[in-house]
């Protein structure tokens, strides 16, 4: 498969790294709980942030005889190394407003020291922590190079937290956590990258320069208390990181605070403060990086540190697992593309389409048909072709996936020299503004070729649902007139079939083999107009569809369809022969993407035939009187009768604003597509006005229809009709 730079390049950086990457995870969410054992540890006292070195220093100095150092840990711990009054040698854990001794100091835990330079540097030193550092750039990198791939999923950054669409596991994970993740691995690998750079010395000298302190200046008068020095009553405990003590009493010896920010150096005597020296910013810089990378300053951080280390992990396992599936996609062909019938091409971001593909080509391979199977992006002459069948997705703001980028551009370089019958499936999800746009892009560019003709109109398949695809294979297969059914890894096959009792039949067909049935549901059922009715003739996998419309005025919860009488007809023939009070097993298919927009601003029908029937229940539903225009074509007037009563019913309530009906053999001998062309104006400001267009009937119908809509909106709007479909504005269920 064709694969994009920004695909490439995250995987090659996760390849490069993923030993080193594994390492680090594990230690760091060993590390992340360092930490956290310290902070249960019972040193810290109560209002630790309010004490001053004003308070401390006068506790410790009434306490101790001899003060070497105290420091402050990230947890507010408090030790002092020092004598006690008894001359005994002290480094423990104090409270720093009575000196009072909590613990001794018991030094490093020797597991997290021995984790931390596994961590910090794998026990090489210099080397070592070369090789660590790298690996957090890569991190850095492949974190870049993974929300530029959500970005391009998600189709802009405005929608970067949108609903995911779950493909599987691996993958649906791979994403979601990776934005749940981002911020914090993107810190650890920031952070994790300036360390190891401020480490080498890149940035320079990272420490203050030592305090040169004039001996000559310094005063031995005034003499204050230390509680009474100003710069120890300002300065808080919670700031300070460490004090050295004066080793005598003598004026020329110093209180040396290394604190937060600065380093002071303050005259033992009088309070003076000698020296400020402001540390520089790459020290703040490390500091803040050191935090923020080892969480030492904040339990939450470190747990929150802790779980997107295991989500590294995670994306190491699941990455891979992405990886190998796409292998799994490579294409193998047992026919070329110089000798086959039948051509399968494709067009898929991240391989699932593939499987869909492989279960068409399998089908085709039992049938004994030489079969090729390609990318979009491989799209040549086929000088055997009779099919030609387009399987795509749409990556993007309704772009192109990458290995059908080039498609177009193939298509009007290799035109094919003889008639070729083509079919496109588009693979996408509505929770997208653009679904199936590139599909719809295909579907439009193919029916420009002078050699290229529709076997079936455009379908598309929502989140990969085996039954929606199910509705193309049978729908294919009924004009291609060899079978299709879906692979066992695909086959939807229903758990339970409702069993629906024949309430009425007209079985009287009409001049052009009409005629209608009425089905009643045991109980009441979730339907709509527009769903579908599949019925199994011949009790085998043949399933035939038929469009429900659902009468309101009806007074019950019968579905009726209209159906037109075919010679030796599977489905037609069946429905025929079927009387009042018999019973029939089937199941009702949602078909949501064909029900009546109740939230546009008007609504226009098109239909021909029996496809007349799903509107037949969508006006008559229409409690909402939403402008709704009806376009229909019949062979005559007699073809028309059986719905006139409930037609005139529907405009005489409101529900059906205007009707036009064409017949094609007697009278002005119109089809629909003239009434139209005659309303093109009213058409054009439908859709610009968010209006919504439903086809239904046949192919040969839809294809005139979508012709003049073209170049309605071509010439009048200023945009494709793929446009409109994309956006859910010319809705189509044609057979």
């Amino acid at each position: 498969m064709t694969i994009s730079i920004w695909r490439y390049s995250h995987l090659a950086l996760a390849v490069s790294s993923f030993l080193l990457l594994t390492l680090t995870s594990v230690t760091g969410i060993i590390l992340a709980f360092k930490p956290i054992t310290q902070k249960l540890r019972p040193y810290r006292v109560e209002r630790f942030a309010d004490v001053t070195l004003a308070q401390t220093l006068p506790a410790l100095q009434k306490n101790y005889s001899e003060l070497t150092k105290l420091s402050v840990d990230v947890h507010g711990f408090v030790r002092l190394q020092g004598n006690n009054v008894k001359g005994d040698k002290l480094d423990g854990y104090i409270d720093p407003r009575t000196g009072e001794v909590l613990g001794l100091y018991t030094g490093k835990s020797a597991f997290f020291e021995w984790v931390e330079s596994l961590h910090r540097s794998l026990f090489l030193h210099e080397l070592g922590r070369f090789f660590i550092g790298l690996t957090a750039f890569l991190l850095l990198l492949i974190a870049v190079s993974g929300t530029a791939l959500i970005v391009q999923r998600q189709r802009g950054l405005k929608r970067f937290f949108t609903r995911i669409v779950r493909e599987n596991f691996a993958q649906y994970w791979h994403v979601v956590l990776g934005r749940l993740s981002l911020i914090p691995i993107l810190i650890i690998a920031l952070s994790g990258t300036y360390l190891s750079l401020e480490r080498f010395g890149v940035f320079g000298k990272t420490e203050p320069t030592p305090a040169n302190i004039d001996l000559d200046t310094v005063k031995d008068a005034p003499k204050r208390k230390l509680a009474d020095m100003p710069v120890f009553q300002t300065i808080r405990l919670a700031d300070v990181r460490s004090i050295e003590f004066p080793f005598a009493d003598d004026p020329e010896e110093f209180y040396v605070l290394k604190l937060r920010d600065r380093e002071l150096t303050v005259n033992q005597v009088t309070g003076d403060v000698l020296n400020e020296t402001l540390y520089p910013t790459t020290v703040l810089l490390a500091n803040l990086s050191l935090n923020l990378h080892t969480g030492r300053t904040n339990t939450i951080w470190a747990l929150v540190l802790a779980l997107a280390a295991g989500n590294i992990l995670f994306f190491i396992w699941s990455g891979f697992a992405i990886t190998l599936k796409r292998r799994a996609n490579r294409i193998k062909n047992k026919f070329g593309a110089g000798e086959s019938r039948f051509v399968i091409l494709v067009g898929s971001e991240n391989g699932s389409t593939f499987r869909f593909a492989r279960s068409v080509q399998e089908q085709l391979l039992q049938q004994g048909e030489p079969v090729h199977l390609a990318e979009l992006n491989q799209y040549t002459t086929y000088p055997k072709a009779e099919h030609l069948i387009v399987l795509t997705a749409t990556y993007g703001l309704g772009d192109a996936p990458t290995n059908a980028r080039q498609f177009a551009s193939l298509l009007e370089q290799y035109p094919q020299t003889q008639p070729v019958r083509y079919s496109v499936v588009g693979f996408g999800s509505r929770a997208y503004p653009d679904f199936c746009q590139f599909a719809f892009d295909v579907n439009s560019l193919l029916a420009q070729q002078p050699w290229a003709t529709a076997l079936v109109d455009i379908h598309t398949v929502s989140d990969k649902s085996p039954a929606e695809f199910g509705l193309w294979a049978d729908a294919w297969s009924q004009q291609a007139d060899r079978p299709m059914p879906l692979a066992d890894d695909l086959r939807h096959i229903p758990t339970a079939l409702t069993t629906l009792t024949v309430t009425s039949n007209t079985r009287t067909a009409q001049p052009d083999g009409t005629f209608l049935v009425r089905l009643r549901p045991p109980r009441r059922q979730r339907v709509t107009s527009g769903d579908l009715l599949a019925i199994y003739p011949a009790n085998d996998y043949r399933e035939r569809l038929y469009s429900i419309g659902r009468l309101a005025e009806a007074g019950n919860d019968d579905l009726q369809l209209s159906v037109r009488l075919h010679p030796g007809g599977l489905g037609s023939t069946f429905l025929h022969g079927l009387a009042a009070g018999q019973t029939v097993r089937a199941r009702i298919v949602d078909n949501a993407h064909f029900h009546f927009p109740r939230k546009a601003p008007a609504v226009l029908l098109i239909a021909n035939g029996t496809g007349i029937a799903p509107f037949l229940g969508m006006i008559s539903q229409n409690k909402a009187n939403v402008p709704t225009h009806l376009y229909c074509g019949f062979r005559q007037q007699t073809s028309f009768d059986v719905y006139r009563a409930s037609l005139d019913a529907s405009r005489q309530s409101g529900k059906l604003t205007s009707l036009h009906v064409a017949y094609s053999r007697e009278g002005d001998r119109q089809y629909v597509s003239d009434l139209l062309t005659r309303d093109a104006d009213q058409i054009a400001s439908l859709l610009t006005s968010n209006g919504v267009v439903m086809i239904c009937g046949s192919l040969a119908m839809q294809r005139d229809v979508f012709a003049l809509l073209g170049t309605i909106c071509q010439t009048q709007l200023g945009q494709p009709l793929s446009h409109y479909q994309a956006h859910g504005q010319v809705l189509t269920d044609c057979y």
